[in-house]
C-alpha cells in the first residue's frame, strides 16, 4: 500500500529521513479514474500515452545466454530492494558516467516520482511543476503540504518553456523544478538553448531539477535529444520507466537516477513503506529489454512514425475544424477542436458511445480551450482515425 493511504511522508530531521504519521489528503486522479472506467472497454484507446505493448513471446527471443539463464532459473521470491545489480547497470548504461550504485528502481514512474517528492517536498518548502502534465508530478507536492506553482504550457507559443517566466516563478523556497519532456500530453521538447537556460536557473536557486524523461529516445530527430537531467546538473534527477518509450508498460518497472547518492537512499528508506521491491520476473524481462534496447526502441520509433504519417495527412485535411502544435516527440499530441459552439467533452463522448474510440479531454488534466490528448503510439490508429474521421464528417459541420 502506497505511503499516501496510510498518511505517511518523510520528514527530514538532523539529515535523516523519519516516517510521521498525519493526515495526509490528496485529489483523485481524474485522468486514472478516467481510464479506469473506459481504457479496457472500448475498442480504440486512441488516446493512449504508451506505445504499442511488446509481446511476450518477441521479448524473450531477444534474450542473451546470461539472461536466458536468469529467466530459466528464476525462483518467484523477494527481489533486492534497490533494484537487481544487472537492471540497475543496464539502466546507469542510458546515462553518462553514471554507475549503478545511482540509479534505483522502482515499480512503474509513478512509486519514484510518490517517493522522490515526499522525500524532497514539506511544508515550507516550494516547487515549480509544468502545466499540463502528469497530475501526480504536482498533486503529489501539494499534499505534503508545498506551495506548488505551476508553470503554464500556451498553445501559442509552441507550447514552449518560458524561461523568463520560469525564473520569476522561483523562490528562495524553491526546492524542486519538475519538467517532463518530451512532453505530455503535447509533444512539446525543448530546444538545446532553452534546455541549457532550464539547467542554469536550477542552479542558480540550489534548486533539484528533476526531469520526467520516460518518452527519451522517441524524439522524431535524434539530433533534438537533451542530455539526460542526472548528466546535466549534480543536483539533476531524471525519471525512466519501461512504460512509454520501451512499450513494456506490464513490466511496472521504473527508475530514478541522479549523482546524489543521499537523496536516493532516503528514497529508497521511503520505498521500504511503498512496495519494498520490484516483481523479480519483471526486473528480469527489462534486462532483457533494455540490452536489446535498439531493436526494442527501433519498433517503437517505427509505429510512431507511421502513424504520424496518418496524422500530418488528416490535419491537413481537416485544418479547419482541427488545430494542432506538431510534437517533436513522444507518442502523444494535444490538438484543439475550432468548431463553434461544439465543447471536447461532450463531443468525445458522443465519440466513444458511437464508434468506440476514445479520446481523452484536456479537461482530465483541468485544462480548457477544447484541446484532447490523442495517442500516436498504438497499431490500431489508421482504423481509430478512419473512424473518429467519418465521425467527425457527419457532426463537424
Amino acid at each position: 500500500m502506497l505511503a499516501a493511504a496510510s498518511g505517511l511522508r518523510a520528514v527530514r530531521t538532523g539529515g535523516d529521513s523519519l516516517l510521521h504519521n498525519r493526515d495526509m489528503r490528496i485529489a483523485d486522479f481524474a485522468l486514472e479514474r478516467y481510464f479506469a472506467r473506459w481504457e479496457f472497454s472500448v475498442e480504440h484507446l486512441l488516446c493512449a500515452s504508451d506505445v504499442q505493448g511488446y509481446p511476450m513471446s518477441e521479448l524473450l527471443t531477444l534474450a542473451d545466454d546470461e539472461t536466458q539463464s536468469l529467466w530459466d532459473g528464476l525462483t518467484l521470491g523477494y527481489a533486492e530492494s534497490s533494484g537487481h545489480p544487472l537492471l540497475r547497470r543496464e539502466i546507469a548504461a542510458l546515462y553518462e558516467g553514471l554507475a549503478p550504485e545511482e540509479v534505483l528502481v522502482f515499480a512503474g514512474a509513478e512509486e519514484g516520482i510518490f517517493c522522490l517528492v515526499n522525500v524532497l517536498l514539506g511544508p515550507g518548502d516550494h516547487a515549480v511543476v509544468t502545466w499540463p502534465g502528469y497530475q501526480s508530478l504536482y498533486e503529489i507536492g501539494r499534499a505534503t503540504g508545498a506551495d506548488v506553482t505551476l508553470h503554464e504550457l500556451r498553445e501559442e507559443a509552441g507550447w514552449a518553456l518560458d524561461l523568463d517566466v520560469l525564473r520569476r516563478q522561483v523562490t528562495s523556497a524553491t526546492r524542486l523544478i519538475v519538467v517532463n519532456a518530451p512532453h505530455n500530453p503535447t509533444g512539446m521538447l525543448p530546444d538545446r538553448s532553452t534546455f541549457d537556460g532550464l539547467v542554469a536557473i536550477a542552479e542558480e536557486a540550489g534548486a533539484y531539477l528533476m526531469l520526467d524523461e520516460v518518452y527519451r529516445f522517441l524524439e522524431f530527430d535524434e539530433g533534438h535529444r537533451l542530455p539526460a537531467a542526472a548528466d546535466a546538473t549534480e543536483r539533476g534527477i531524471s525519471l525512466g520507466v519501461m512504460s512509454k518509450s520501451f512499450a513494456l508498460a506490464g513490466l511496472r518497472i521504473g527508475w530514478l537516477a541522479t549523482r546524489d547518492r543521499g537523496l536516493l537512499q532516503r528514497c529508497a528508506s521511503f520505498k521500504d513503506y511503498t512496495t519494498i521491491c520490484a516483481s523479480a520476473p519483471s526486473e528480469i524481462l527489462a534486462i532483457i529489454g533494455l540490452r536489446a534496447r535498439e531493436t526494442v526502441l527501433g519498433r517503437s520509433r517505427g509505429i510512431v512514425a507511421a502513424n504520424m504519417e496518418r496524422l500530418d495527412a488528416f490535419f491537413e485535411d481537416w485544418a479547419d475544424r482541427f488545430t494542432w502544435v506538431r510534437p517533436r516527440g513522444g507518442s502523444i499530441g494535444f490538438p484543439r477542436l475550432t468548431v463553434p459552439g461544439v465543447g471536447i467533452d461532450d463531443w468525445a463522448a458522443r465519440l466513444v458511445e458511437s464508434e468506440g474510440v476514445l479520446l481523452l479531454p484536456g479537461s482530465q488534466f483541468g485544462f480548457g480551450g477544447n484541446h484532447f490528448r490523442l495517442g500516436f503510439g498504438r497499431t490500431d490508429l489508421p482504423v481509430a482515425l478512419d473512424r473518429l474521421e467519418g465521425y467527425a464528417a457527419r457532426t463537424l459541420r
